[in-house]
């Protein structure tokens, strides 16, 4: 197994990070993972995939966890992980 784990500055209010994290939660909806919120915490559920997005006062850290379904599937980790960190600086370079 697995784990990823990217931290990104959101130089915002918790609301509105977590409001901007919508295009994170429409790309991994493709992929068949859903993001569940409960406050700034949601939990990441997919088939070979788990994890947590978590929206402090001043960044977003996602943390996932890869099973034998995604390296069944071909997921390099470390490319996984340099495409959530692009993906989170251009949201958050548009929204700051």
């Amino acid at each position: 197994m697995s784990s990823i784990t990217v931290t990104h500055p959101h130089g915002t209010d918790r609301s509105t990070a977590r409001s901007n994290m919508a295009p994170f939660e429409e790309m991994m909806g493709k992929f068949g993972v859903t993001l569940t919120w409960s406050g700034d915490t949601a939990r990441i559920d997919g088939l070979g995939v788990s994890g947590t997005v978590t929206v402090d006062d001043t960044q977003v850290e996602i943390s996932l966890k890869l099973g034998m379904m995604a390296k069944a599937a071909g997921v390099d980790p470390a490319r996984l992980q340099r495409t959530i960190a692009r993906r989170m600086a251009e949201t958050f370079e548009t929204t700051s």
